[in-house]
């Protein structure tokens, strides 16, 4: 049950807060005066989306905080299936919504839009002004027998899913493989191409590494006998200069001196090991520049080798890995293809098998589907009737679809006959507005009483009905305040007449601003309001008296009647 509502910064609303009870708590208010701007608020928290626009001029965020008070075992036990504690029996639900990005949490915690709103659909369902149009469209009308019969429902809508998923994949592969002979031919002689000619290529791994390394070597060695004989010279004992001939008079002098110092000695020891690194340093030298000597033939070779193994890697794999793998693709491709036939019909026998699987559970899914038909239609039936549905005739009609979906081949219609001895229609050919609004009352009923959900709000559910009918409708609504908690926007007072609880949403205006305000109406402000709704501009004092005696009739009725 939802016991408290706090909105801040939100449109005309600058801070409101709210405290409703159980039972029917009813809304009202002058046009325009904010009604939607609160309902706004509540779905603001079922993840709907708000433009900036909608933040209060000169805030910098709008804040909107809802308290439940949890008194169901099985919505407690689902929200701890989502990790949500209920803490004290209550559970706070709270969305900041900033410029371009909102802060969402569940008891203080940081949770996601998607989280929000899962936990707020276990809690309160919300019904807009204009959602019973959506009744108009079968796909939707599906959508409500399926969450009617949830329990057998979704189970064999699971299994319709996964074999229709399964049939999809054989199809689309069958499809892939569906060629001419003249094509099948093409992919052949292509896929024989390419494996025989990675196969003579009689690749090594990494030979393309060893073959670039050794073609720089070759490509470069003029360069590099150069500089290498010139350091060969530098570092050698033959020529004048050198190095080598240098380091050879400097260890003639320091030997004639060693033997007076002992730090000459170290010196003169460290002068030798130079000189012992210095002849091995060219010994390797001349060894390397000897290597450096290859045939002209040798250079062609490893060139020509590096470019076809380049060409490979443009048209297989950038690396050798990647062609290795390209050629046991195709390997498995030319094989599928050699077996084309094989492959074809045993594609087909697996075809058919899916098919006649997701017939079966398709078949079964709609069985299960007719049997909640039929209680639905029931329940709808005799809901109707206490709207004031005086002759209603509902119905459900399947049809089987030209082909399978994920939701197996039913196509449904809702169809209803409001007049004696007419035959049942589609809705959109048979129904006003009006009729379409009690038509969703009686189906949101039906459908929150198996959810268990505690709270419902309505949205102007009076819309395009009055006198008999709107009494009736009031009737209904108390009716269900009985087995939940409803929050009701309305126009009639008639409905309003039934409040358990009365708020007033009132626009407040001065010249610097206007604000919206919500007020919890005592026994003798709900009169007072009930004659503005019952007399206009002009409330006399006849139609404080009319307000009155509607009042006291509805409490009679709650008392009597309607218990």
């Amino acid at each position: 049950m939802l016991i408290h509502l706090h909105v801040k910064n939100l449109a005309l609303i600058e801070e409101a807060e709210v405290d409703f009870g159980p039972g029917l708590n009813i809304l009202t208010g002058e046009t325009g005066a904010g009604k939607s701007i609160l309902l706004g608020s509540m779905q603001l928290i079922l993840g709907s989306k708000m433009s900036k626009e909608m933040i209060r001029e000169k805030s910098s965020h709008a804040l909107v905080e809802l308290l439940f008070q949890i008194e169901n075992p099985q919505v407690e036990r689902k929200l701890a299936e989502m990790d949500i504690s209920v803490e004290d029996g209550q559970v706070l639900l709270s969305r900041k919504i900033m410029e371009g990005r909102s802060v969402n949490k569940i008891n203080g915690q940081t949770c996601t839009v998607s989280q929000m709103k899962e936990a707020a659909g276990l809690l309160l369902d919300i019904h807009g002004q204009h959602e019973h149009q959506s009744l108009l469209y079968p796909q939707r009308q599906l959508e409500i027998l399926d969450a009617y019969g949830k329990e057998q429902i979704e189970p064999s809508k699971r299994k319709v899913q996964e074999a229709y998923q399964e049939y999809c994949h054989i199809r689309k592969e069958l499809a892939s493989m569906d060629m001419d002979e003249s094509q099948r031919n093409r992919e052949l002689s292509l896929l024989e191409f390419q494996l025989e000619e990675i196969e003579k290529a009689q690749l090594v791994p990494g030979e393309d590494e060893e073959l670039e390394q050794r073609y720089r070597k070759m490509n470069n060695s003029r360069k590099i006998v150069e500089a290498l004989q010139t350091v060969y010279l530098c570092t050698g004992y033959e020529e004048t200069g050198c190095v080598g001939e240098l380091l050879g008079k400097a260890l003639q002098e320091i030997s004639q001196v060693s033997s007076y110092d002992e730090e000459l000695s170290q010196m003169e020891k460290s002068l030798l090991d130079i000189d012992g690194l210095l002849n091995d340093f060219n010994r390797e030298l001349s060894s390397y520049l000897d290597s450096l000597v290859f045939e002209e033939e040798e250079f062609y070779q490893t060139e020509q080798r590096l470019d076809f193994i380049n060409s490979l890697k443009a048209k297989y794999g950038k690396t050798l890995e990647k062609i290795t793998s390209f050629e046991e693709e195709q390997r498995k491709k030319l094989e599928k293809l050699r077996k084309y036939q094989e492959n074809i019909q045993e594609l087909r026998e697996k075809l058919e098998k899916s098919q006649n699987k997701l017939e079966k559970v398709s078949h079964d899914l709609s069985a299960i589907r007719k049997q909640y038909g039929q209680k639905l239609s029931e329940e709808i039936r005799n809901s109707l009737k206490d709207l004031n549905f005086l002759e209603v005739d509902f119905a459900i009609d399947f049809r089987r679809g030209k082909t399978y979906s994920a939701n197996g081949f039913d196509e449904i219609e809702y169809e209803i006959s409001t007049n004696p001895g007419e035959p049942r229609k589609p809705f959109g050919k048979v129904v006003s507005g009006g009729e379409l609004s009690r038509i969703m009352l009686a189906i949101k009923t039906i459908l929150a009483d198996r959810d268990e959900i505690d709270t419902l709000i309505f949205d102007e559910i009076d819309t395009g009905i009055s006198g008999r009918t709107a009494q009736k409708v009031s009737e209904k609504m108390a009716i269900i305040g009985r087995r939940h908690q409803v929050l009701c926007i309305t126009h009639l007072p008639q409905i309003a007449a039934m409040a358990d609880r009365h708020f007033e949403i009132r626009k407040l205006a001065d010249q610097s601003e206007t604000t919206t305000q919500i007020y919890a109406l005592d026994k003798e402000a709900s009169v007072r309001e009930l004659a503005r709704m019952l007399g206009g501009a002009q409330i006399t004092g006849r139609v404080i008296e009319n307000a009155r005696e509607m009042k006291e009739l509805a409490r009679q009725q709650k008392n009597t009647r309607l218990k």
